[in-house]
């Protein structure tokens, strides 16, 4: 059987949680944030899940996460 390949950029991007789900980083954090206000930008600051059709897909690139 082969090896199995990891798409590098996707690893550097998700993570997993401790219960097990796929993690991502929240858009709209990288400029204008002197327009955002602090708790949008709290919030923001915060990971996020990924939906069950894209966990799939993130865990067939990263086969680590799975």
């Amino acid at each position: 059987m082969p090896k199995l390949k990891t798409c590098k950029t996707a690893a550097k991007r998700f993570s997993k949680s401790g219960t097990g789900k796929i993690m991502r980083n929240t858009t709209g954090m990288n400029h204008l944030k002197m327009a955002k206000s602090k708790s949008a930008l709290r919030r923001l600051s915060q990971k996020g899940g990924v939906s069950k059709g894209f966990a799939k897909v993130v865990k067939k690139q990263v086969p680590g996460l799975a």
